[in-house]
């Protein structure tokens, strides 16, 4: 509860019960109620609702009780193994034994080369691809011993005459002039149309009564014997019917609309010499023929090329030798003879077993497991009163008097009805005062009636009516 609420509380010397909530209460009043004109209605508080409940409560719960029976023993002798039977590892050293093996130095290999000299050079591999592309497959089945040679044929060209144009074919263009002829017309200078002439409105002038703002009821706040107790109660809201608005204007209103009439305009016209075309200007075209010259020129019918031959085939190809070739020559393996130490017998393990050592010993021998012996014991209750919540309290719009709908004979009759029910409300003068104020909080409280306002059901419970 916030400071401002308990000082307001505290000033009206009422006491706050035990059994108010701290929390916010819960708010109902964000739309205004459905009423007729002349009814009021206040914000107030309406209290939680309690209940007393029989309650039966677990005291203790149901738990079993536990008792253990010890395991049972023996006395028995057993044969241990105090030492593992183990195997035990002699060694034996390596044999070897002399063998004489020959060793391949130098593989034997097939090398292509410029020629069978001594000093001639390996052929490069460019070299080597030209010979095999122009020998096809041959050079790749060709054996140790043979050779191939590379020939060269120059470029082949023949002379021949031909025609050229030294000047294209065209044409040559002349103009047949057009022919005119004077006559004369007579031509429309200005189109007819219509002239447009306004006729003005004719207007009267008229009385009328005019509706400014139509007949409704709206809620005002209102203000009463009953006022504000905390920061959100005792707001006070009445439905009050305000009478429609008229006022009486002149106004002008057409008599006659305007119109228009229209007047028909004629054509103008007027004769002139016209200049017209009996025959169009024409074009006329003249074929001009080509010129050609004969020129003596040298076309190529072969390109020059080379080409690789077998150097053991009698027949000689076409061309000129270039000196390049290309033999396989044969170059023998090398060996080397060597005595080597070969393993006869590698070096290894002899394996030796050692037995296992055993002694006796005595030893407890289980006869019987440990176990355990369960018994339940039944849960207590107890029953117990509770006062329980049914509903929370909450802010709601409920019907009350105010200045709109009080007379001071029902704020006597009020007064009248707490005074004899034992509330202090000083003097019964039909004006509620603080007293007043204070005394109808304190009835509404003791009866658990909303607070917050004089409302309609504390006056019934009061037995006050209106």
């Amino acid at each position: 509860m916030n400071n401002k609420l308990t000082a307001i509380i505290v000033s009206a010397g009422l006491a706050m019960p035990m059994h108010l909530s701290l929390a916010e209460p819960v708010d109902k009043t964000n739309t205004l109620p459905d009423a007729k004109p002349g009814q009021c209605y206040a914000k107030v508080r309406v209290p939680a609702k309690y209940e007393t409940r029989q309650e039966k409560v677990l005291v203790r719960e149901a738990a079993q009780k536990i008792e253990t029976i010890p395991a049972k023993f023996e006395l028995a002798e057993k044969t241990v193994t105090v030492k593992a039977a183990q195997t035990k590892l002699v060694p034996e050293p390596v044999e070897y034994k002399k063998v004489v093996e020959k060793i391949e130095t130098s593989p034997a290999m097939n090398l292509w080369v410029t020629s069978f000299d001594k000093q001639a050079k390996p052929a490069s591999p460019g070299l080597l691809a030209a010979a095999k592309q122009n020998l096809g497959i041959k050079i790749d089945e060709a054996v140790p011993g043979m050779c191939f040679k590379e020939y060269y044929t120059p470029t082949q060209f023949k002379t021949e005459t031909q025609d050229v144009v030294v000047k294209e074919a065209a044409e040559k263009v002349a103009s047949i002039p057009a022919q005119y002829e004077t006559v004369e017309e007579r031509v429309m200078v200005k189109e007819p149309s219509e002239q447009i002439i306004e006729v003005p409105a004719t207007y009267e002038t008229v009385t009328e009564k005019v509706l400014i703002e139509p007949a409704k009821t709206v809620w005002k706040k209102g203000t009463g014997p009953i006022e504000k107790i905390d920061n959100t109660t005792g707001e006070i809201m009445c439905l009050v019917e305000i009478p429609a608005r008229y006022k009486t204007v002149k106004k002008q209103v057409v008599k006659t609309p305007a119109t228009i009439k229209k007047v028909e305009i004629a054509a103008l016209y007027q004769t002139v010499k016209v200049r017209k075309l009996i025959t169009p200007e024409q074009e006329q075209r003249t074929k001009v023929p080509a010129t050609y010259q004969k020129i003596t020129k040298r076309k190529k019918v072969a390109d020059a090329r080379f080409s690789w031959h077998p150097a053991h085939e009698a027949n000689r190809p076409e061309g000129n030798p270039t000196g390049s070739q290309v033999c396989l020559k044969e170059i023998p393996a090398k060996y080397q003879t060597v005595t080597k130490l070969v393993v006869s017998k590698p070096a290894g393990f002899a394996k030796q077993q050692l037995p296992a050592g055993t002694e006796t010993i005595k030893v407890k021998k289980l006869v019987a497991k440990a176990s355990e012996k369960r018994s339940e014991i039944p849960a207590e209750y107890k029953t117990v009163t509770k006062r329980a919540k049914v509903s929370g309290e909450s802010l709601e719009w409920r019907q009350v008097l105010c200045e709109t709908n009080m007379t001071k004979e029902i704020a006597m009759r009020v007064q009248q009805a707490l005074k004899d029910a034992g509330y202090n409300v000083g003097a019964v003068d039909g004006i509620p005062g603080g007293a007043t104020l204070r005394a109808v909080d304190a009835y509404q409280r003791s009866k658990g009636l909303p607070t917050g306002g004089l409302t309609i059901r504390t006056l019934e419970s009061l037995g006050v009516k209106i």
